[in-house]
């Protein structure tokens, strides 16, 4: 069984989402941010950097896992889905999984704290991030014109890209024109498992959504 500790944002649902196209069991608890349930101390010994998302795998001696991509990486290799072993193609999902986190969610998260909670409204910061998101979309859209899935089949680098683009109207992003990551968006999130992951926790109120946002900033 995995303890999953999460929120309702992007990277708390990347695991949610795994987790449910794995077939895990898991028993998720809901992290308050707006209480700032991360930052106390039964928070911090699971997870020191005071983030969600984070598990415990009670299957394997309590082990905790935290940041969301290496949650990602253990949850595949243990249940050798989502992951291809192949030397190769194992490089290849992760390489786009590390895109994501290095890319695309600092990037988003930044837009969204600029463009809806920062005290002092900066256009010049706003339109900075917002094309830089562009710009990584546009590399997205790219490579899905040539294949289904980012790495030949359907992996958790797809997932944790997912996570992150289905919120660009929320962000301001410009998708006009790229309709191989609209197709490929829309295939995803037709997943039954998906759904379910989204719900894990689900979205709630405006409160919610600030603190959300503000706790995007980073991966």
């Amino acid at each position: 069984m995995i303890d999953l500790y999460s929120a309702a944002t992007p990277n708390g649902w990347k695991v949610s989402i795994a987790l449910e196209e794995m077939g895990l069991p898991y028993t998720l608890h809901t992290v308050k941010l707006s209480a700032l349930e991360q930052k106390q101390p039964a928070f911090l010994a699971i997870n020191p950097n005071g983030r969600i998302p984070a598990i415990v795998d009670r299957d394997n001696d309590d082990f905790i896992v935290f940041e969301s991509g290496a949650i990602l990486l253990y949850l595949a290799e243990k249940s050798g889905e989502l992951l291809p072993t192949e030397p190769q193609a194992r490089s290849r999902v992760v390489q786009w999984l590390m895109f994501q986190m290095g890319g695309i969610g600092p990037m988003q998260g930044q837009a969204n704290v600029f463009r809806h909670y920062f005290d002092v409204h900066i256009p010049e910061a706003i339109e900075r991030y917002q094309n830089e998101c562009r710009r990584l979309y546009e590399v997205l859209n790219a490579r899905l014109a040539e294949r289904e899935f980012l790495v030949d089949a359907y992996s958790i680098a797809d997932i944790a890209s997912f996570a992150w683009v289905r919120g660009y109207e929320w962000s301001g992003i410009d998708v006009t024109g790229l309709d191989h990551l609209l197709r490929w968006l829309a295939t995803i999130e037709a997943r039954p498992a998906v759904q379910r992951g989204l719900q894990n926790p689900p979205s709630g109120g405006a409160q919610q959504r600030i603190t959300a946002a503000k706790s995007m900033v980073t991966r």
